[in-house]
C-alpha cells in the first residue's frame, strides 16, 4: 500500500506549484529525502518540473530494470503526461487526498498532516532528522 504525498513549491505570492509522489510519503523517508538532496530552490524546481512521480528517489525503472542514475521515478517517464499542479491557495493544496504534504517555504521543508480525516489535518508534522542515502 502506497503513502501518497505531494510536494510543492510556494511561489513569491504564496501559490503552490506541486507534484504528486505516490510512495514513501511518510516523513521519516520522504521528508527526509527532501532535505537531503533537494536543499535548494533550484533543485526543488528541478523536481517539480518533472511532474508527478512514483517516488522521489530509485535506481529501479518501470520493469525493475537498473537507471543508470538515482532519482526520481517520473510518469513521463512511461509515456502520462502529468504535469505539475498549481494551487492559488494552501487551503486547495491540503485537500488533494493525500496523507501527506511538503511546502518548500523561505528555503526550508515543512510536512503538514493532509489526511482530512486526521485530528492533525493541517498542522505541520516534525521531519526527522538525519540524511537518508
Amino acid at each position: 500500500m502506497a503513502t501518497r504525498s505531494r510536494i510543492g513549491l510556494q511561489l513569491s505570492d504564496d501559490s503552490i506549484v506541486s507534484v504528486y509522489c505516490h510512495y514513501d510519503g511518510y516523513p521519516a523517508y520522504n521528508g527526509r529525502i527532501l532535505r537531503t538532496h533537494y536543499d535548494t530552490i533550484e533543485k526543488v524546481r528541478e523536481l517539480i518540473d518533472g511532474g508527478d512521480m512514483s517516488c522521489t528517489r530509485t535506481n529501479a525503472g518501470w520493469n525493475n530494470e537498473t537507471l543508470p542514475e538515482v532519482g526520481p521515478l517520473y510518469y513521463s517517464s512511461r509515456g502520462e503526461d502529468c504535469p505539475p499542479r498549481h494551487d492559488e491557495t494552501m487551503t486547495e493544496f491540503f485537500k488533494n487526498g493525500e496523507e501527506f504534504g511538503y511546502i518548500f517555504q523561505n528555503g526550508e521543508w515543512f510536512c503538514y498532516d493532509t489526511k482530512t480525516w486526521s485530528d492533525t489535518f493541517a498542522q505541520v508534522i516534525e521531519i526527522p532528522t538525519g540524511a537518508l542515502v
